[in-house]
Formats: structure tokens, sequence, C-alpha cells
């Protein structure tokens, strides 16, 4: 998952992360943001769309494995074992 960034010239390139403003317009938060796995770059201030709709279908597919994985029971503890004399 990376995020595409445009330059002056025109071009596009791949940057270091996703802006907050990209994060929040896809609805999440920067803690829900890394919970998922979303890299951040906090020095970017853009809007992309392109970065938007990807975080928006990470964030369902996050949501739809972390809802298909069964809940492990609790282990429960061992017995201490007794010392010898």
């Amino acid at each position: 998952m990376k995020a595409v960034i445009t330059k002056q010239n025109g071009k596009k390139s791949i940057g270091r992360g996703f802006s907050l403003n990209e994060l929040k317009e896809a609805g999440l938060t920067k803690q829900d943001g890394k919970k998922i796995g979303v890299p951040l770059d906090v020095k970017r201030k853009s809007l992309h769309e392109e970065n938007v709709t990807c975080i928006k279908t990470h964030s369902e597919r996050a949501k739809a494995e972390a809802a298909a994985k069964p809940e492990t029971p609790a282990a429960e503890p061992k017995p201490k074992k007794k010392a010898k004399s």
C-alpha cells in the first residue's frame, strides 16, 4: 500500500505515506490508521482522491479480515510445580 503524490512538474511518484487530510477524508483518525497499518507522512498536506479511495478499500478489507477471524479463548494458567525437597 503506497501513496501516490504529484510533483510540481506534473509527474506522479510514490510517497512515504498518506497525509492526515487523506485519512480524514476517508473517515479515519490517526489512531485508526495506525491500527490497520496505513503508513502516514505528517509532512504532507495535500489531498489526492486516488489515495483516499485506496485508504477506504484497505480499511474495508482490514475490517472484513478482523470480523472473519474467530476470537481465541484465553489460555488457562498452568498449575505451578511444587518445589523438590
